[in-house]
């Protein structure tokens, strides 16, 4: 089946493996890692609206940039809001990031182990490991209410659309 979103990295076309997720499907599950080696999964955060950002990872510009930015307006987003960003990045090393980014209001997770949260997504980055750069907003019923995936991995989100998609929701 060809997906409708294509996805490059400085022009290069990438082949993500797995669905392609569209609002209004029920938001597949996932088992990751928290900084903790804890298993972390969509399911701890029902009855949350959780805004899901994949990145290739943490110690790359644009992560940094797009990590800090959401960690800043997580303080406007209230406890209703739930945010994590993951990525193949060990947790020691996404531990580390955080410390030094200052970054607390954003929970970093990593699917370093099994893909589960890149393949359920679809955006497990074929031969290189590594998950595209894409935003998920699941609503507090388990829905998927938005989806932007990036189509230059070097790009930044359109950040403004994803807060007026998170404000609907709560």
């Amino acid at each position: 089946m060809k997906r409708d979103n294509v996805v490059t990295m400085k022009t290069n076309p990438l082949t993500l493996l797995g669905p392609e997720i569209t609002p209004g499907m029920d938001a597949p599950d996932f088992t990751v890692v928290d900084n903790d080696l804890g298993p972390v999964s969509l399911a701890d955060f029902k009855g949350k609206v959780v805004v899901i950002s994949a990145v290739p990872s943490l110690d790359t510009p644009v992560c940094d940039m797009e990590t800090r930015r959401f960690n800043q307006e997580a303080q406007n987003l209230g406890d209703k809001v739930k945010i994590l960003t993951v990525s193949m990045d060990l947790p020691f090393a996404q531990k580390r990031w955080c410390g030094s980014a200052g970054v607390t209001n954003v929970q970093t997770v990593s699917d370093y182990q099994t893909a589960s949260f890149g393949q359920a997504y679809g955006v497990l980055i074929d031969g290189l490991r590594l998950l595209a750069r894409a935003i998920f907003v699941v609503d507090a019923n388990g829905k998927v209410a938005y989806v932007q995936v990036v189509p230059e991995l070097t790009s930044e989100p359109d950040y403004a659309a994803v807060l007026e998609a998170v404000k609907k929701l709560i």
